[in-house]
């Protein structure tokens, strides 16, 4: 079985919005929905559990009935950081699946995921034991101590800008977070930093640049243009 655990407990403080940015409507459609979709309408995707921000429960259970999201089927409190968030997600899924199912996590503010990085991310989790989906860095790198200055470059083809989903056995990564809990790593950014964090390898599946995070009032202009360009893609 493969579930999408889809992160949707922070607050989106640089957003500057007076509601969470996963609640935002976009084109009539909540971030959320688009995400949720995208994973209801993958035929490899059998189920969808939910990390949701306090409070918001009943308006995801709402959306999820107004746009016919079948595949959602727990919804789970988040905690005080992205970590706690996952980790939350991933313990109470170990009570409902086996330990070799496979959870794809992903950023519930990601909504252009592609069934393509979905497929690639369940091949490369199935093939390798884990599967974090990445682009390459284009942009030259330069190391800063303050900010301000550089006087220094790192090379980019030795870097990943990793992206969500991050794809695991259940089993797996439910064991790396009560490690991580035993040696006091709480506040790791990401599955894939954890992983690292931890001593394991991490294994890449493939991104995209249109799989963009919204973080920003900027990433919303992206994502509205990603839109149009999408429709217009259909209609020819």
């Amino acid at each position: 079985m493969n579930v999408a655990l889809i992160i949707a407990g922070g607050s989106g403080t640089r957003m500057h919005q007076d509601i969470p940015k996963q609640f935002l409507t976009v084109n009539e459609k909540p971030v959320i929905v688009y995400t949720l979709e995208a994973f209801q309408n993958h035929a490899e995707i059998d189920q969808i559990a939910v990390v949701c921000i306090k409070g918001w429960e009943q308006v995801l259970k709402a959306y999820a009935n107004q746009f016919n999201i079948t595949k959602l089927k727990y919804i789970i409190s988040g905690g005080e950081n992205g970590q706690a968030s996952i980790r939350n997600g991933v313990f109470e899924l170990e009570k409902h699946c086996n330990k070799e199912d496979i959870v794809l996590i992903h950023d519930a503010i990601r909504p252009m995921v592609s069934p393509e990085i979905i497929s690639d991310c369940i091949v490369k989790t199935k093939q390798y034991g884990c599967a974090i989906a990445t682009i390459p860095c284009a942009e030259a790198m330069m190391q800063t101590q303050d900010g301000i200055v550089s006087t220094g470059s790192y090379p980019r083809d030795n870097l990943k800008r990793t992206q969500t989903p991050q794809g695991f056995p259940i089993g797996k990564i439910c064991d790396l977070h009560r490690r991580a809990l035993k040696a006091g790593v709480t506040n790791s950014v990401a599955s894939c930093t954890l992983m690292i964090e931890m001593g394991e390898q991490v294994h890449f599946s493939a991104g995209s640049e249109k799989n963009i995070k919204l973080t920003t009032v900027e990433d919303i202009d992206i994502f509205k243009a990603l839109l149009l360009a999408k429709r217009r893609d259909w209609l020819k």
